[in-house]
């Protein structure tokens, strides 16, 4: 199946901008950030909460970092002006990691000075293995200054546990999440099962340290595997929440939003929308296969 999806993959790059536009509409608010407020608002409706963010994170320049950093101070502007249940999220490249990393610095420096005036909150978001060891010490020195910035932690790294030890003298908040980049074997699980049994370790070790965590999965048997910890060990509802992706499972998002849990999704805009969904599935290929069943239903 792997090498089928891996097929059709290489197919969608070859189809036409507005053909794949048409399937991913449903993953991506839309262009602009008012079409992330919009999209926000019909979750906050529901009770459920958003986190946003700007597509674009391949940046080659620091003026593109500059540009980016003021579309990330106008989303937390926003989400302070129309009092929305949101945060933001942001890729540590987008910020010039790879370019400089001192200047990385100041500018999420910047926007978490800015969302904790606003009462707020910024993540940030894990990328290719290359990046892992930069983000770690740009959230350590960030958490020595701020409460309200939180990392993600990708449970198929075979290095996940050992990094939630080492970081376990800071205050954490934590996004767990299985991870989608393709990385070598010597550094990643690959097996399903071996994945899942890394999260659930993984998530008991960052409630004993005493994280906050976002439960980062559409997974039914993590979900569940998730809440029986929470049972086990009397984990109170303010140290969590569960969180997925926009236009993913919206039936067991709503369900776990029936249920009183605290729900978030991630809600990204921009007009890099190609560059992120074809980059998704290279990372993804398993969902090349959901296009194809997409294209076979219509009428």
């Amino acid at each position: 199946m792997s090498i089928i999806n891996n097929i059709i993959v290489s197919v969608v790059q070859l189809m036409p901008k507005p053909v794949v536009r048409f399937f991913s509409n449903r993953y991506i608010a839309g262009d602009h950030l008012n079409d992330a407020v919009r999209m926000t608002k019909e979750l906050n409706k529901k009770g459920i909460y958003s986190t946003i963010d700007v597509l674009g994170e391949a940046i080659t320049t620091k003026e593109e970092a500059i540009n980016a950093h003021s579309q990330c101070l106008a989303v937390l502007e926003v989400i302070h002006k129309e009092k929305l249940m949101s945060n933001l999220s942001i890729k540590p490249t987008q910020m010039a990691l790879q370019i400089d990393f001192d200047f990385c610095v100041k500018q999420v420096r910047e926007l978490c000075t800015k969302a904790r005036e606003y009462g707020t909150f910024v993540r940030l978001d894990m990328e290719d293995a290359t990046t892992t060891d930069d983000i770690l010490r740009l959230h350590r020195i960030l958490r020595s200054e701020f409460d309200n910035v939180g990392v993600v932690i990708q449970s198929y790294l075979r290095r996940t546990v050992r990094d939630i030890e080492e970081q376990k003298d800071i205050a954490l908040n934590y996004r767990l999440c299985k991870g989608i980049y393709i990385e070598a074997e010597e550094i990643a699980f690959k097996g399903r099962e071996e994945i899942q049994e890394n999260y659930l370790l993984s998530l008991r070790k960052m409630f004993e340290v005493g994280a906050y965590v976002g439960i980062a999965t559409h997974d039914i048997y993590l979900i569940e595997g998730a809440k029986k910890i929470i049972n086990e060990m009397k984990v109170d509802a303010s140290r969590y929440e569960f969180q997925m992706l926009l236009g993913v499972k919206e039936d067991l998002r709503d369900q776990l939003n029936a249920e009183g849990f605290k729900v978030r999704i991630y809600v990204p805009f921009g007009k890099d929308w190609y560059k992120y969904s074809i980059r998704r599935l290279k990372e993804n290929p398993q969902v090349a296969g959901h296009i194809v069943k997409n294209i076979f239903s219509l009428n």
